[in-house]
């Protein structure tokens, strides 16, 4: 066994492990998306989102703001022009066992209320390996192509995308509008030519298929893109002012006839059977196929019933990907390292010795904890069969996905006679403070706090990440900098910089790598950041539990900055309306809610917020407006029983026209939709004064 089974885990293993997750998973994101550079396989990757999917599932109370499987890819580049799109370009849910396929069946058959015999038809498709793009056409011609960027902001790659021999420059006979999307991929033998070509040029060969035509179609000179073997296969739409057909397979058939390249492997499958014998023959033909697929993709057929099932935050539920298993290789452990996060946690890393798996340099893994370590799980339980892991063991480890891949076990018969069990520190490696594990935790963590160099610069370095304060020109390397030297040491003295500098720019620019114009920007983007959107000032403050989405959604329930702290400062009553009103908002939940209150009432954080906030202006945010909306902006609660939807269908209909959906009733609350046996939220409804609305008035006021 590689590690503890999900089903084995404490409530406080399984937090501190999704905390692990978020934030491994994050930087594979951003290695993936923005840089072309991954340092773990896919498959890796699949493994660590789909462990964090099984624990959300068994402690759904312990699934974080900003859980992994409600992120889509990573902000585009600043390289280019941002490109918002019209319909967002979702991810897919990823799934790995014949079981989950059935279970993918059952779920949609529930929600559309479908007995399990009634016919209901699916596509299998090839999953290409490629760059998601977006293709738009006006009046038949090509007038923009985006990457698919976080999901809702792309790159403009137009000029690039023209470069594309598959990509038709004009239509005939098609809609108006059409956005194309499919993905960008380099065929396997091309592939080896251009490495070839690198090769003789003296370059840097690329790491695999993906990465090439990622990087090739990311080029800021397109006659670089031109010269490379690019190719296009589409399979979805975005924008359309007339349907395509009926159907997806139709709709796929319409693309192919006005000239795009379609995969001639898709199939249409009658329910999981079909789709499994399909899958199995693509795994067979991979080899064969001359490009790089990772798994084959199953959407619902009929459109009306996709659009009835709709989207959860980031994945549709009328599709899901089957990805193929992982791959395994042996090397060496050279050395353990031991790094301390922006919590205090004492993480674990396996140096590696540098090894290739599926086209993905691996020279690190992820070690866990000490138990994982030691061959056993949190209460004495051997993993491994007890095997310990040594510094010079040779180890097997997952093919890289990510950020960090995973040691799966130990080759005992290659261990050296001079290996000995690993001590893990009980000092913390950076400022010597006790690391403690607390009872019940899996987690050693520095005692340090706000003394430890090592938390200090990780949370500086969290403060101006691109989903935080995002300031130009100061980044990870520039934050150690300064903290080296004594220049900063918490949020608020990042923005008195140019003032104890003297105007700063003449002591920052006889710096090694800065001049008078860097250091310009510099102090322009700080005077820039002091204008901060509430949601982004809340996800930088570093708050336990409280990630991107979380933030984003605590802005907009509280709007202002002077309403979301005073509520945090009287939610310490968790009996008061305050505390109330923060566990209704759905999504948060007691340990998020906890989390944020301890923050607000620890004494020397908020001084440090009080010394930050003065240097800011902090901008109100708004609930997206849905026009035509009638219950845009408003607070709904469901309670009791459904009759003509499913509580999840519900809910989605309400959030797409700009509701806010929560699971009590509060001061906030705007309506209750309240169905047969309808209990105590009824009840407090109508002692607040709420109002009350059968499910037919509900539907009948939202069309």
């Amino acid at each position: 066994m590689a590690e503890i089974e999900v089903d084995a885990l404490t409530r406080a293993q399984a937090k501190a492990e999704l905390a692990h997750l978020a934030d491994v998973l994050g930087k594979a994101n951003a290695a993936y998306y923005q840089k072309d550079a991954p340092f773990l396989s896919d498959a890796e990757y699949d493994r660590l989102k789909r462990r964090n999917m099984a624990i959300e599932a068994r402690f759904p109370d312990l699934k974080r703001a900003d859980s992994p499987t409600d992120r889509i890819g990573a902000p585009p580049s600043a390289g280019f022009a941002k490109v918002r799109h019209k319909i967002p370009m979702m991810s897919l849910a990823d799934v790995f066992t014949d079981e989950e396929i059935y279970a993918f069946d059952a779920r949609v058959r529930k929600f559309l209320n479908f007995a399990p015999d009634a016919p209901l038809d699916y596509t299998a498709e090839p999953k290409i390996d490629g760059l998601s793009l977006s293709i738009r056409y006006e009046g038949g011609k090509l007038v923009q192509a985006a990457t698919r960027g976080d999901g809702s902001v792309g790159e403009d790659v137009t000029a690039n995308a023209r470069m594309i021999p598959d990509i038709p420059q004009t239509l005939v006979d098609a809609p108006d509008i059409l956005e194309v999307r499919g993905e960008v991929y380099m065929p396997d033998a091309a592939f080896a030519e251009l490495n070839k070509t690198q090769a003789a040029k003296g370059l840097k060969p690329f790491a695999n298929p993906r990465n090439a035509a990622a990087g090739s179609l990311r080029q800021l000179d397109p006659q670089v893109t031109r010269e490379r073997p690019l190719k296009f296969f589409a399979y979805a739409w975005g924008e359309l002012s007339e349907p395509l057909a009926d159907t997806q397979l139709g709709a796929i058939h319409h693309l192919a006839r006005l000239g795009f390249p379609t995969n001639t492997h898709n199939a249409l499958c009658n329910g999981p059977a079909e789709m499994l014998q399909h899958y199995r023959q693509i795994e067979t033909e991979r080899a064969l196929l001359g490009y790089d697929i990772d798994g084959v993709v199953y959407k619902v057929n009929d459109l009306a019933l996709q659009k009835r099932l709709g989207f959860r935050a980031t994945t549709p539920r009328w599709a899901i990907a089957h990805k193929f298993p992982a791959e395994l290789a042996t090397t060496l452990l050279e050395d353990i390292e031991i790094q301390v996060g922006r919590t205090g946690a004492l993480s674990p890393v396996a140096k590696l010795k540098p090894i290739t798996i599926g086209g993905v340099v691996v020279s690190s893994a992820t070690l866990h904890n000490e138990d994982y370590i030691a061959g056993r799980d949190s209460h004495g339980n051997p993993i491994r069969d007890g095997r310990d892991i040594r510094i010079g063991d040779w180890v097997i480890v997952y093919r890289a996905g990510d950020v960090i891949p995973k040691i799966k076990d130990v080759l005992l018969d290659r261990r050296p006679p001079d290996a000995v069990p690993y001590q893990f520190p009980h000092k913390c490696p950076v400022c010597g403070s006790d690391a403690v594990r607390e009872p019940g935790e899996s987690v050693r963590r520095c005692t340090g706090g706000i003394i430890c160099p090592a938390q200090q610069v990780e949370k500086m370095k969290h403060f101006v990440s691109r989903a935080a304060f995002d300031i130009e020109g100061l980044g990870a390397k520039q934050v150690e900098m300064f903290y080296k030297d004594g220049w900063i040491r918490e949020p608020a003295d990042i923005f008195t910089l140019e003032d104890r500098f003297g105007h700063g720019v003449q002591q920052l620019k006889n710096r090694e790598g800065w001049g008078e114009k860097s250091a310009q920007k510099l102090f322009a983007a700080i005077r820039a950041a002091r204008h901060v959107p509430l949601n982004r000032l809340i996800f930088a403050l570093g708050i336990r539990h409280v990630g991107e989405t979380a933030s984003l959604m605590l802005a907009r329930f509280y709007g202002s900055w002077q309403n979301f702290h005073t509520a945090m400062e009287q939610a310490r009553d968790h009996d008061g309306p305050a505390w109330q009103a923060l566990m209704g908002i759905d999504g948060v939940g007691e340990v998020m809610a906890a989390s944020l209150v301890d923050y607000f009432h620890e004494e020397k954080t908020r001084a440090a917020l009080e010394r930050l906030v003065a240097h800011l202006d902090i901008q109100n945010v708004e609930a997206p407006h849905v026009a035509g909306s009638p219950v845009s902006g408003k607070t709904v609660v469901f309670t009791g029983t459904l009759e003509h939807m499913t509580r999840a269908e519900a809910k989605a209909r309400a959030e797409a026209l700009g509701a806010k959906v929560s699971g009590s009733v509060s001061g906030h609350t705007d309506i209750v939709v309240a169905g047969p046996k309808a209990g105590s939220k009824l009840k407090k409804a109508r002692e607040l004064g709420v109002k009350v609305l059968s499910e037919k008035e509900w539907l009948a006021l939202i069309g």
